[in-house]
């Protein structure tokens, strides 16, 4: 699995450490990691509605929590549960832009066990950083609120 939670960081949260081989992958392993703190088994989720988010910011990491944001936002607003599928992160001049395409459905409590509801991301803990060898690649630590 290419995340894991971190335990005792938090009482009324939840920490989670993802990596990915590039950037797409860091925040397709992130965005499952906030699903699957709100549900149990996220291969419950059906791809039965799809949206497309599009994000720019000047740093990456402020760029991978105001997704996360989008997807917690989803849930709160619309009860849609929402993974990321093609994820696309190019950056020019000095920005950051994040453009992918989600697939879900709305929360079913017969079908979608829930741990947790996450309220917010927190910037307490927050990073995201490239790794050189042994280990090339990104990893992010988040802190949920719940």
């Amino acid at each position: 699995m290419p995340y894991k939670f971190l335990e005792d960081v938090g009482t009324a949260d939840i920490a989670f450490e993802a990596t990915g081989r590039d950037l797409p992958e860091l925040f397709t392993t992130a965005a499952d990691a906030t699903m699957n703190v709100m549900i149990d088994n996220l291969d419950a989720i059906e791809a039965r509605e799809t949206r497309q988010i599009e994000l720019s910011n000047d740093q990456i990491d402020m760029l991978l929590f105001d997704f996360l944001q989008e997807l917690i936002y989803f849930k709160d607003a619309n009860r849609l549960l929402l993974r990321a599928g093609e994820t696309q992160i190019e950056q020019k001049d000095k920005a950051y832009f994040l453009k992918t395409k989600v697939a879900g459905e709305r929360l079913d409590d017969a079908r979608h066990q829930q741990r947790a509801d996450v309220k917010a991301v927190t910037l307490h803990g927050f990073s995201v950083a490239k790794h050189d060898a042994p280990e090339a690649g990104w990893k992010a630590k988040v802190l949920l609120d719940i």
